[in-house]
């Protein structure tokens, strides 16, 4: 089982504790493809211009091998991790996540002996890559991890829905609470990934995502794992509709549940907007139309009001101005 990493810890301890949980990864990964090998993901065709960009695909796999192949991302995401100078708070919850997914892809439970196993030292991280090769390489694991945990949010989600559907609500709050794991993690494997320099970003990267590197511009509309996400999240609304108050009166665990998932919800919106802030400042966004009238950031930022008025009557602490703001555009 993978350890958490304190923020409070030292560098030098944060070093180690993140090398014992790589070498904790690759020995899960090493047992997982000894019961059956990994999928040849490149030998399977892209479903969109974004998947072969990033390098993920769609494949009907077994338990083990669904487990195997998320293991194989954290492996790699914690292997970067070493190196990358990410923050502790967005450390903190990219592990979360990580941890999460282990244990949802493996079907164990917190607290098994794995997290008895004496400390293993990895190998020292970056050791023959120039810096360019890790930070290429680092804008696509950060990508994986939040593609992964896009999926295990989606299927938390759904779950959720499911045994609220079914009258099961202590199931769905359990499922809610690991949901909203994965969405908390959703800014931190983003910020993992784009801990690289802008400059670089802007002059090596950024080209590489857009005509006539690719055929079509790379956009966020086109990962299938956060559609999925977004549908869950629309389905458990037509489940619990309620607003706040509402739901709080009968069913006040499950509110808060609700609240603190659509909270993170919102928050990713927001992060989203000032990442890409530090990257790309005020350009354009490179799947914008030429006659758009906003650029990145201001796309980004009207995405998350709208997600934040949708939101204002379901959580406790509502954005209110900007709902009704949005109500009077609308009327207007």
């Amino acid at each position: 089982m993978l350890a958490g990493v304190s923020t409070h810890a030292r560098p030098r301890e944060r070093a180690l504790a993140l090398r014992q949980a790589t070498a904790a990864a690759g020995r899960l990964a090493a047992a997982l493809s000894d019961q059956a090998p990994a999928v040849a993901g490149e030998g399977l065709p892209a479903q969109s211009v974004s998947q072969s960009f990033f390098r993920v695909r769609e494949e009907e796999l077994s338990d083990q091998q669904a487990a195997l192949h998320g293991v194989l991302v954290i492996h790699r995401a914690l292997e970067d991790l070493c190196d990358a100078p990410l923050s502790g708070g967005d450390l903190a919850l990219e592990m979360a996540g990580m941890r999460q997914a282990v244990l949802d892809l493996t079907g164990a439970t917190a607290g098994t002996d794995r997290d008895l196993d004496p400390p293993v030292a990895g190998p020292e991280p970056g050791a023959g890559a120039s810096l360019e090769e890790v930070w290429s390489a680092r804008w696509l694991i950060g990508h994986q991890v939040h593609v992964l945990f896009n999926v295990c949010a989606a299927v938390a989600v759904a779950d959720a829905a499911g045994h609220l559907r079914n009258g099961d609500s202590d199931a769905a709050l359990l499922k809610l609470a690991d949901a909203t794991v994965y969405v908390r993690g959703f800014p931190a494997a983003m910020t993992h990934a784009s801990t690289i320099p802008a400059d670089y970003y802007m002059a090596a990267i950024r080209h590489t995502m857009a005509p006539p590197s690719v055929d079509i511009p790379l956009s966020g509309r086109q990962h299938r794992g956060y559609k999925l996400f977004r549908a869950a999240m629309r389905d458990l609304l037509s489940v619990v509709p309620d607003t706040y108050e509402r739901l709080a009166a009968r069913a006040p665990e499950l509110a808060e549940a609700r609240g603190d998932l659509l909270e993170a919800d919102i928050v990713d919106g927001e992060r989203h907007v000032t990442l890409a802030y530090s990257l790309v400042h005020l350009d354009r966004s490179i799947a914008q139309r030429p006659e758009g009238p906003d650029n990145a950031v201001a796309e980004l930022r009207l995405m998350r009001h709208r997600r934040a008025a949708q939101y204002a009557p379901l959580i406790r602490f509502g954005d209110h101005y900007v709902a009704d703001a949005v109500a009077g555009l609308r009327h207007a």
